[in-house]
């Protein structure tokens, strides 16, 4: 049980849990990465200044059960940069317990830190248990996102 959830940057000894939860995470969405990905993006994490930057939320051990990705990046509708909360995840075991609202709220003051004209996420339509948070914190916009 955790007793007090600790917001964190990702730090070099997280590696094994960070990927574990980065795992859980793409297996949520039904999908996975080759190894040399995980690398890389782990690389990218742990580069002061590089794009994408982490959290995660700890136990009363210290052990990451949550995470959270995000990205700074240009717009043309703003002249200060956007943020894009890339990922998010909490282990099954931590769930209902406020860790998905404290890793959006610390992406939230990171973008405020940086001068970020917003923050933005997409979610599948039917994670309707996100979305409950979701619609909390978060305004819904009427974008439908298409990739090639």
């Amino acid at each position: 049980m955790m007793n007090e959830i600790a917001v964190r940057a990702l730090e070099a000894a997280d590696r094994d849990a960070w990927a574990e939860l980065w795992r859980a995470y793409l297996a949520f969405h039904e999908t996975e990465r080759p190894q040399e990905v995980y690398d890389s993006t782990w690389s990218r994490l742990m580069t002061p200044g590089e794009d994408p930057h982490g959290f995660c939320t700890v136990d009363e051990t210290g052990r990451p059960v949550g995470l959270v990705h995000y990205i700074f990046h240009r717009s043309c509708w703003t002249i200060a940069p956007v943020c894009y909360l890339q990922d998010l995840y909490a282990a099954p075991q931590v769930r209902g317990r406020g860790v998905g609202r404290k890793l959006i709220e610390a992406v939230y003051r990171a973008a405020d830190e940086a001068d970020a004209a917003g923050v933005y996420w997409m979610t599948q339509h039917f994670n309707t248990t996100a979305r409950t948070l979701y619609d909390r914190i978060g305004t819904l916009t009427p974008f439908i996102k298409y990739t090639r």
